[in-house]
């Protein structure tokens, strides 16, 4: 063991068993660098990447690579989920020196933690275009023992360009309503229409980019704002990205038709493309939209819930393969618990197999499109390919026939499934992609608007358990990460951004003042560590690590949406529940340090023009005053989720338990239930219409407030 072996992340446990003499990135490693002259090898990760697992095998489980390490090296290893302040750093400076990035990332610093080299997965020998590890790294042995104060003097300039990169002008305006109008623009431009998405392969899923769309179809009734969203949650839906079986989504496709997965499932995902689906289905009123967010809110609830409450963050792309002689120590394949062959469907389903294989797109000799390594071959990955009515015809059955051998063999397969070797499961518990996820389960409550589901008592309980176990309260510290009991690592700008926009959603679906409280000691904790007073926006951390070189304030929404994104629609949230104008002079600073981007960069922060949106769209407040388990407050409840108005903001309020919202929320003044009548006030900037106990008048009420802005 080397000593990796003590630490608590999932990745670097992974590599305690490697002949590499790895260290963790510590005071230690950069004092052994420091003593012998070293230089560093810094190699980022994490747990369920597929390419970090080929990278180890070939080269870090290798005798002679590790020989070459150990003597020259001092080697480094980084979980970027644990420590995204490191990966910033040093993904600023691959990506400015590549011209793109990823993970493994490989970079090679000076003792004094300068970067010099770096790039992403290196095969052991050159192959593919790709120098061979072992020839890079004799190389920088060579060009650092015979050329030591160039290497030095390049590893200053680039750490000092990319600082000039960082400090960015403000505008000296607010953003326009052109800006949303060229953000839409530029989503256009490179939108897929025959496959949905944006751009061709591979292809992300991003689901700040659809939630800005789906607002300025709100905000102005642009049609291609909403076709663009919509086609692209119906393919993804459809497509091999979906898990047709177990319910969620994986990572990426590596084409463009979202058919070949990438098979890791990624908890920010989930959480994300549930808001997407959900928003989705207020829009049309769909159950479409609506049950893929139920089937993906159950997948996380069943495979990736922690009992102590929180969920955990990753399942890998990889397996043995079932049948494997030896499941646990057998060479894993990627995608093997996911894919079919066509006899395994047969001798599941029997009779059924038909519908099933006409569905999905099952081949006798495998659907999966020839690859180079040719991983997925006669293998099936399962995608929708024809329509139920469709189907219904081929088979001479009815539609509701087609549809209930479907289900049933869903669900036998899931069960099939099952007895597979699992991929490996990432068991840490990250405090920012659980407030997503948060977010996620307690809208969910509001807008399915099914009691039976459970969702807000997940919700609840998520919110329970980081409060109990990643929430100093006394130093008001909020910690990221919690694995197997322990908890650690100080969190960062998104840690504080996301557990505040999830607690936000929760409040809204209680009305349980204990959650906006908390939120707003969150908020005033996270200004007083990363907010730039003098510019705007928040950076991602303190800078008080002297390890970090650069101090970053995130400007990139992509599959996390940045810290800055989300607190500018948490600021808005909370000055349409307050009335506070200095949260609301918060956000216009925001705007205006990340004005460059929203006027001239848009499709690189959808999730701050969603704020935008939301900014020019103006604040809509509506408070149910009523008893909550009343069937005349679950009426106004069923009228207000039928309708999209993504800028309105929710409190309802319990006869009798009012006051501790009133304190803290004083326009609301003496709004409360009519004679036992739950009551209905439909508001917007604090300017409230009469109250109504009617569900046909409060339809009415909120109808007027759609409309372009």
């Amino acid at each position: 063991m080397n000593r990796l072996s003590t630490e608590h992340s999932p990745y670097l446990l992974q590599h305690k068993d490697n002949p590499v003499n790895w260290f963790p990135w510590s005071p230690e490693a950069f004092k052994v660098s420091r003593k012998t002259n070293k230089p560093i090898f810094l190699s980022i990760g994490y747990s369920t990447c597929h390419w970090c697992h080929v990278m180890e095998s070939e080269s870090f489980e290798n005798k002679e690579v590790a020989e070459v390490l150990n003597k020259n090296f001092v080697s480094i290893k980084v979980d970027r989920e644990e420590r995204p302040d490191v990966d910033r750093v040093y993904m600023a400076f691959v990506q400015a020196t590549t011209g793109s990035g990823g993970w493994p990332m490989s970079v090679w610093l000076t003792p004094h933690l300068e970067p010099f080299y770096g790039g992403t997965y290196f095969p052991p020998q050159s192959q593919w275009g790709r120098p061979g590890f072992l020839d890079i790294l004799k190389e920088i042995t060579r060009v650092w023992d015979e050329e030591h104060e160039k290497v030095l003097k390049s590893a200053s300039e680039i750490i000092s360009r990319l600082q000039a990169r960082i400090d960015n002008e403000v505008e000296i305006n607010v953003p326009g309503l052109e800006s949303l109008v060229a953000g839409v623009a530029q989503f256009s431009d490179v939108f897929d229409k025959q496959r949905g998405g944006f751009g061709g392969s591979p292809k992300f899923p991003r689901p700040s980019e659809l939630l800005f769309l789906l607002s300025e179809h709100a905000r102005t009734n642009n049609e291609a704002a909403r076709e663009m969203a919509l086609a692209t949650l119906r393919a993804l839906a459809s497509g091999g990205i979906r898990d047709h079986l177990g319910g969620g989504f994986h990572r990426y496709t590596v084409d463009g038709s979202w058919r070949v997965p990438h098979f890791e499932k990624m908890l920010y995902d989930q959480a994300q493309l549930t808001l997407a689906y959900l928003e989705a289905t207020q829009l049309t009123g769909d159950s479409f939209y609506a049950e893929v967010a139920i089937e993906t809110l159950d997948y996380v609830k069943r495979d990736l819930a922690d009992s102590s409450g929180g969920f955990y963050s990753a399942e890998d792309a990889d397996s043995v393969p079932s049948g494997s002689n030896d499941a646990k120590g057998g060479v894993k394949k990627e995608g093997a618990f996911y894919t079919w062959d066509s006899r395994e469907i047969d001798a599941v389903l029997g009779d059924d197999a038909e519908i099933f294989k006409l569905r999905y797109g099952v081949l006798v000799d495998g659907n999966a499109p020839s690859d180079p390594q040719g991983e997925f071959k006669g293998q099936n990955l399962l995608y929708v390919s024809q329509s139920i009515t469709d189907i219904a015809s081929i088979t001479n059955r009815s539609i509701t026939q087609v549809e209930r051998s479907l289900e049933n063999s869903r669900s036998a397969l899931l069960d099939a499934r099952s007895s597979r070797p699992r991929p490996h499961l990432d068991n840490k518990v990250l405090t920012a992609w659980n407030g997503l996820m948060m977010a996620a389960y307690a809208r969910a409550s509001r807008i399915l608007n099914d009691p039976t589901n459970g969702y807000l008592e997940v919700a609840t309980g998520l919110a329970g358990f980081i409060r109990d176990e990643c929430w100093d309260a006394e130093r008001g510290v909020l910690l990221r990460r919690y694995r197997e009991n322990n908890v650690g690592i100080e969190g960062y700008a998104e840690d504080y951004a996301c557990l505040i926009f999830g607690l936000l959603e929760l409040f809204q679906a209680t009305g349980d003042p204990e959650w906006l409280i908390w939120a707003f000691r969150l908020q005033s904790e996270q200004d007083r560590r990363f907010l730039d007073k003098e510019k705007g926006g928040w950076f991602s951390t303190t800078g008080k690590d002297p390890a970090l070189l650069l101090r970053f304030k995130e400007d990139y929404d992509g599959a996390e949406p940045a810290a800055s994104s989300v607190s500018v629609l948490n600021l808005m949230t909370m000055a349409c529940l307050t009335g506070d104008s200095s949260k609301a002079e918060q956000v216009d600073q925001a705007f205006r340090c990340f004005g460059r981007q929203l006027n001239e960069l848009g499709r690189s922060v959808p999730m701050m023009l969603r704020a935008l949106s939301t900014y020019h769209a103006g604040a809509l407040q509506v408070v149910i005053s009523g008893f909550s388990d009343a069937d005349d407050t679950r009426r106004l409840h069923a009228v207000l989720k039928s309708h999209y108005l993504p800028n309105l903001i929710l409190v309802q309020v319990e006869p009798g338990k009012g006051s501790e919202v009133s304190r803290l929320m004083p326009w609301i003044g003496e709004m409360s239930a009519n004679a036992g009548h739950a009551v209905a006030y439909v508001c917007r900037d604090f300017v409230c219409q009469r109250p109504v106990t009617d569900p046909e008048e409060f339809d009415l009420q909120l109808a007027t407030l759609k409309g372009a802005s």
